[in-house]
């Protein structure tokens, strides 16, 4: 079908019997079936939809897959499908078939797209569905009634979030790692599911980064970009799980990265609780209370770390065997992913006139003129010290390498490892919060001069969430770590300027004290520390 008639509500007769609309139908029919052996969609429950892939039409303009509601699902057929224009509107609804069968109906899911029944069904599409389709890009949504998706929620029946860290299958979720915390959000059920409208728009709002959302004893919607991701972030979902539950039959706690033994409050006869927790009240050196804290967010340079092992150590190393690392892996997907990112920040430098910068080549001039490029851009940015993304992604890639090679062992300061291990013991969450990549920043410290420290941090954030000296990072930290007040994290950094965006959002602040930081300003206002022992 030509592009152009994407653009039109009506799609002709011939595209709607064509070769990509009967291939999808058969798609979601066959997932249909094998979620049914999984328990994901048993008795009439649960749904698929799936955009109709079509490299002609722009994924927006696609048309939308939706089984249909109240059949059994590994007894569907292709013609048993409803088809969706691209903004929601039936454009070909099945057949009736005979008794006993039901008449068809559009999936119960479909309510979720609308705010009330009287809505059309294109209404409720956009209200959900510019969600997951227009603003998530998604290309498919499943909706889950597995036993594992609604047991989960009933774990810490008033918990608004599922919270996982330290396991494997979090590396299949979308901007996740082995050590990153994974939190999808859980609302609450209705009688009815277009009820959950409201809700589940909210959730999706509040939480930029998930691909999921919970419903309690109900199930989960996950979305992906494509059917195949949404198929394996489903399976990793439903793992993940699965894995809590058992896991917490055993007494063990899935969102700590050792999966110790559950944390319970303890009271005595005062009704003072035992625990160690970070709602306990401290006196500071000047024996004021300080607030109750459930997180810590670590800078790196200058708090945890030697600004001269990131001045002297690091930034040469990168710098001397850039060259070496393209040349090496020049043709991996990771290494023209990076070149892609530089040479996008390049002509932005460029449009900005800022010395040093100088175009990168496309691949068909040639690898050498490439590499040259890449190299002198890349020593014109460790030199002005940039804190960008793609800077910093290329810089941890060659980093892995000195880590890998012995080449680099990294360093923190003698009274970190210690801390680290003590706020871990007390339930406290730490994270780290660099201008390093994700990756650079588990890598320096999974080889530290005191060993492997990860084992005693819950997560990593990295510029991508915003830049360190703007509050929105921190409010968007905040929303990522789902306190419900954002004094309860206490940020360290030796920054002055990072300090002051972290307590414009409403977080603690304590500055770094460490042999090479900067000075600070005069009355700045802020508790400092020369030792994590301090706090």
């Amino acid at each position: 079908m030509a592009a152009t008639a994407a653009a039109t509500i009506g799609f002709p007769q011939a595209y709607l019997e064509g070769k990509e609309v009967k291939e999808t139908s058969s798609l979601v029919t066959e997932l249909c079936r094998h979620f049914y052996t999984q328990g994901w969609v048993s008795g009439t429950g649960g749904s698929i939809t799936m955009k109709v892939h079509d490299a002609s039409i722009p994924k927006p303009d696609q048309l939308i897959i939706m089984s249909p509601s109240g059949v059994q699902k590994e007894r569907m057929q292709p013609e048993d499908m409803y088809i969706l224009s691209p903004n929601g509107s039936i454009i070909s609804a099945p057949s009736p078939k005979p008794y006993p069968n039901k008449p068809p109906k559009c999936t119960d899911c479909a309510p979720l797209f609308m705010k009330n029944r009287r809505l059309s069904l294109g209404k409720r599409l956009r209200k959900l569905g510019y969600k997951a389709y227009e603003m998530r890009n998604a290309g498919a949504v499943i909706h889950s009634h597995g036993m594992e998706s609604c047991l989960v929620t009933m774990l810490k029946p008033q918990a608004k979030e599922f919270r996982i860290t330290h396991m494997e299958m979090i590396k299949g979720i979308q901007g996740h790692g082995y050590y990153d915390e994974l939190v999808v959000p859980i609302i609450e059920n209705t009688a009815y599911e277009n009820e959950l409208t409201d809700s589940l728009t909210k959730a999706i709002e509040a939480y930029p980064k998930a691909t999921a959302v919970l419903v309690r004893n109900h199930g989960v919607y996950i979305w992906g970009d494509s059917w195949i991701h949404a198929k394996t972030q489903a399976e990793c979902y439903h793992y993940l799980f699965d894995a809590a539950i058992k896991l917490h039959q055993l007494g063990l706690d899935a969102a700590t990265p050792d999966h110790g033994p559950i944390r319970r409050h303890v009271h005595s006869q005062n009704h003072i609780s035992t625990k160690l927790s970070v709602k306990s009240r401290v006196k500071d050196s000047q024996n004021q209370t300080e607030p109750p804290r459930r997180c810590i967010v670590l800078d790196i340079e200058g708090t945890t770390t030697p600004i001269t092992f990131v001045t002297d150590v690091l930034f040469p190393y990168a710098r001397e065997n850039v060259g070496k690392h393209l040349n090496l892996t020049y043709d991996t997907a990771e290494t023209q992913e990076d070149i892609k990112l530089l040479r996008s920040q390049v002509e932005e430098d460029l449009r900005q006139g800022l010395a040093g910068a100088v175009p990168i080549p496309h691949a068909d001039e040639g690898k050498e003129k490439v590499i040259a490029a890449v190299v002198s851009n890349v020593e014109a940015m460790i030199k002005a010290d940039r804190k960008i993304t793609a800077l910093k992604e290329l810089q941890g890639h060659i980093w892995r390498t000195g880590f890998e090679c012995n080449e680099l062992k990294s360093v923190v300061f003698e009274d970190v490892a210690e801390a680290l291990e003590k706020w871990h013991s007390s339930g406290i969450k730490v994270y780290i919060y660099s201008s390093g990549s994700r990756l650079a920043q588990r890598l320096l410290f999974g080889n530290t001069n005191y060993g492997d420290l990860r084992k005693y941090l819950s997560g990593f954030f990295d510029t991508t969430i915003g830049n360190k000296k703007e509050s929105k990072s921190y409010k968007e930290i905040t929303e990522t770590l789902g306190v419900d007040d954002p004094s309860e994290i206490l940020f360290v950094t030796d920054v002055y300027q990072e300090a002051t965006a972290a307590k414009t959002a409403g977080l603690e602040a304590i500055i770094s004290i460490r042999p090479g930081n900067a000075s600070l300003p005069e009355n700045h206002g802020f508790k400092t520390v020369t030792s994590f022992s301090q706090i």
